[in-house]
């Protein structure tokens, strides 16, 4: 049964990138979806990989990539992680949050995501230039999500997001949710050394922009009278997508492990994506990985959509804390960027 299911699997997979690969997106929709801060990767083990790894990736992470994956948390872990985003940019990104086993098989999350634009400084018509203060931006993503065992195979999850984006006069809010599948499974002699997992991200009704922002002094022609005219604003809809991941675990020895990774990402308003990545594990407690992101024309600097170059590295140590599988973890990661000087990542894990 298990083979059946993921024969299945893979011929879904290959069908869905061979038919998306014709369509190369959904060119008459880009740039027409909003929170597409949904989109980055606050953490650095996945990014590491360029997010390769979503059929495979486990734990609190996985509430960005493929939310089932939090239904491996085997008691509490807590992990925090920090962004230097398109170094020399101004932009930075805070990153908390902790799962939980609830019962049996259930497990439970919340995580949240800050970025951070520096202070703007606030100009007007009159005032180009500047120089009468500052602003700064806020965006504020709140996820709470819902994982559980169904076997020894099956793991499913799902989480809702709360977003909200800020300025000092202007905010949009909203509502999305993800859901996710994983499926392990591998042959006699090496067990659950394949993964596959099929994620949809960031659905949810439209966002619109509202407050003081839209409003301006406006002066009637006709008679001279100043009146307060407000802008109408358009909708912008989620940055909804799929990804569709395998990994395959190769352990040499009781030591060494080596794990290839692919996933396809279907974006409904950009390019869709193709991530390779690999990682080698000693002991399973110092981890290198290498990841790469292709998209079209992500070569061509005229016709890109991206200031990323689609190449990723990244290093993970954990330490045990005793026994009883406690440990503590320092990740790392570095996109490689153009323009700028590249995206960097650091965040640290408790298990308990």
């Amino acid at each position: 049964m298990r083979k059946v299911l993921l024969a299945g699997c893979i011929v879904i997979f290959f069908n869905t990138v061979i038919l998306e690969e014709v369509k190369a997106g959904n060119n008459d929709r880009v740039g027409q979806a909003g929170a597409t801060e949904l989109l980055i990767n606050p953490w650095a083990r996945s990014s590491g990989l360029a997010g390769a790894n979503s059929g495979s990736i486990r734990g609190l992470e996985s509430m960005f990539l493929n939310v089932a994956g939090t239904a491996f948390t085997k008691r509490t872990e807590i992990l925090f992680a920090h962004t230097d985003y398109f170094k020399g940019s101004g932009i930075s990104i805070n990153s908390l949050g902790f799962t939980q086993k609830v019962g049996e098989s259930g497990v439970m999350g919340l995580g949240l995501m800050s970025m951070d634009f520096g202070d703007i400084q606030i100009t007007t018509p009159d005032l180009p230039e500047g120089n009468i203060g500052t602003f700064s931006p806020q965006f504020l993503n709140i996820t709470a999500s819902y994982a559980k065992v169904f076997s020894n195979s099956i793991y499913g999850g799902i989480a809702f997001k709360i977003i909200d984006e800020s300025i000092s006069n202007l905010s949009a809010g909203g509502l999305a949710f993800d859901a996710g599948i994983q499926y392990v499974t591998g042959s006699n002699a090496d067990k659950d050394n394949i993964k596959f997992g099929i994620a949809l991200r960031n659905v949810g009704p439209p966002l619109t922009f509202s407050g003081d922002g839209l409003s301006f002094k406006g002066t009637v022609i006709s008679t001279g009278n100043t009146i307060t005219v407000e802008q109408r604003v358009e909708k912008f809809e989620m940055p909804s997508l799929i990804n569709i991941g395998i990994t395959y675990d190769r352990k040499f020895t009781d030591m060494h492990r080596l794990s290839v990774c692919g996933t396809f990402t279907a974006n409904s308003f950009s390019n869709d994506q193709f991530a390779l990545g690999l990682e080698y594990a000693f002991k399973e407690q110092f981890m290198l990985r290498g990841g790469y992101q292709y998209e079209k024309d992500i070569s061509d600097k005229t016709l890109k959509r991206t200031a990323n170059n689609g190449l990723c590295v990244g290093v993970s140590v954990d330490v045990p804390l005793g026994k009883g599988g406690k440990k503590f973890g320092i990740d790392y990661s570095y996109t490689l960027t153009n323009p700028f000087d590249g995206t960097h990542r650091i965040g640290a894990k408790i298990d308990l």
